[in-house]
């Protein structure tokens, strides 16, 4: 029988003081019981010299600290998990939405999840095709890798995370591949449009969805992606699949990191957020990866809106720090109306070398896109020139640039939201472009790749 206290002493927003506690532990999973009867859930913060401090997830409106009853469980939040979860949505405390039967889990698994040894880790070295040619080619994603998407307010990095769940696919053998999504702090339109995108083009099939609404608590936001996680983790190393995490918004989640700080009186760090925030941030990152032996695998690609496009914000700051690499969207792009708006030039994937070449892309993806990257800073150099000098100042080479660079980001960077290029189009499609400019500026490519992809009607 558990042992009921009623001793409340105060509440600080989402948090509650408990007094005269015995053998209380940190993180440990707590019920309120409300005067009317109500159930609900928290987590112990804090425990020292008979004192709790208590956050509950369905936040403490409505608490009567007089009436209430607390009840100590002696155990860690646990998610059930079971492969039955694919295909279905769920809300940020993993309790199913979709009216769907109950999941009868496998296991429960503590969210906090293990620790991956660094010496059990693999070497993240197989490419995952996406379908967006600006992110296949220039800044591919590989398998084990974490690679976040820096977006703004306003972009459509919403339209981004939904493609990528679609399309994603490890290339080469048929292999068992989910994505788990999980959307923090999001509006009800932004969590009908993933729903509806998922169930309409088939791939919730393959996905699991946890959904934490905008108004919804906030507690529940720093629980959501660690569910998600800890399901990726069962399906990866327990399955054998190969997952896709997509975290959206995480600067949703860093804001709730900051509105839990703020009520518990913590010394603030840069601009209000915790000063722990790059460990925490570090303690959901760090849960991609690849383990030997294991044929499952953990991909990450978090989304973040920038506040005010800055990039050094502390939370696009610390998770570059964390990550490997990042992909940034460019407001510039997409008010010249291109999807998906990516500036490849400040855009970087650390281990793209890792992923591509022969036998996991093409032998020509690592020419083909170091040269596609030198002639689009060139243009985008003449670009410039031009705004001061007026274009007749270009020389006859800065103006075939200055074409190709338009080029690139309309025909290259620029696709439809549901157009699934494989790689083998997107190098294709570089190639084509790469003959607006003179075959002698083609030095960053091999004789015999030139002979091999570069299409007749180049220029000479």
């Amino acid at each position: 029988m558990l042992k009921e206290y009623m001793t409340i002493s105060d509440v600080m927003g989402p948090l509650i003081v408990v007094e005269q506690v015995e053998e209380v532990h940190y993180d440990e999973l707590v019920e309120v019981e409300m005067a009317s009867g109500e159930i609900r859930r928290g987590r112990v913060l804090e425990a020292s010299q008979g004192r709790a401090l208590v956050q509950l997830f369905e936040g403490t409106r409505g608490l009567d600290i007089k009436r209430s009853k607390v009840r100590f469980l002696g155990k860690v939040i646990e998610i059930g998990v079971s492969t039955d979860m694919l295909g279905r949505v769920f809300d940020g405390s993993g309790r199913p939405i979709d009216k769907g039967p109950k999941i009868i889990p496998e296991a429960r698994l503590d969210i906090e999840g293990n620790p991956i040894n660094p010496c059990s880790r693999a070497y993240p070295s197989e490419f995952i095709q996406t379908g967006i040619s600006a992110i296949d080619c220039m800044n591919p994603l590989v398998r084990g890798q974490k690679l976040p998407i820096f977006s703004g307010a306003g972009l459509p990095h919403p339209q981004m995370a939904a493609q990528i769940a679609r399309q994603a696919k490890v290339l080469g053998a048929e292999e068992k591949f989910a994505v788990v999504f999980a959307a923090m702090g999001i509006t009800f339109e932004e969590a009908d449009y993933f729903i509806s995108d998922f169930r309409k083009t088939g791939a919730i099939e393959r996905a699991v969805l946890f959904i934490n609404l905008a108004d919804d608590p906030v507690i529940e936001r720093i629980a959501t992606p660690r569910m998600a996680l800890t399901v990726a983790e069962f399906l990866a190393f327990e399955k054998g699949m190969h997952v896709l995490v997509i975290l959206t918004d995480m600067t949703n989640y860093c804001e709730a990191l900051r509105e839990i700080s703020a009520a518990r009186k913590e010394v603030p760090g840069r601009r209000g957020y915790p000063g722990y925030m790059y460990t925490d941030l570090a303690s959901i990152y760090e849960r991609a990866g690849r383990i030997i032996d294991k044929p499952g695998s953990i991909t990450q690609m978090p989304i973040l809106t920038m506040p005010e496009d800055d990039k050094t914000h502390p939370i696009p700051d610390l998770t570059g720090y964390i990550t490997e690499g990042q992909i940034i969207l460019s407001r510039d792009l997409h008010n010249k109306g291109i999807y998906p708006p990516i500036n490849v030039s400040l855009s970087l994937s650390r281990l793209k070398d890792k992923g591509i070449g022969e036998g996991k892309t093409r032998e020509d993806h690592a020419g083909v896109l170091n040269q596609l990257s030198a002639a689009y800073d060139r243009g985008k150099e003449a670009r410039e020139l031009a705004v001061v000098l007026g274009e007749a100042a270009l020389t006859p080479l800065d103006k075939k640039y200055l074409k190709f660079a338009e080029a690139f980001e309309n025909r290259f960077v620029k696709q439809g939201d549901h157009e699934n290029r494989s790689i083998t189009e997107t190098l294709d499609l570089g190639w084509e472009l790469m003959t607006l400019i003179p075959r002698s500026e083609l030095k960053r490519l091999r004789d015999e790749h030139i002979e091999k992809y570069l299409p007749a009607k180049a220029a000479s």
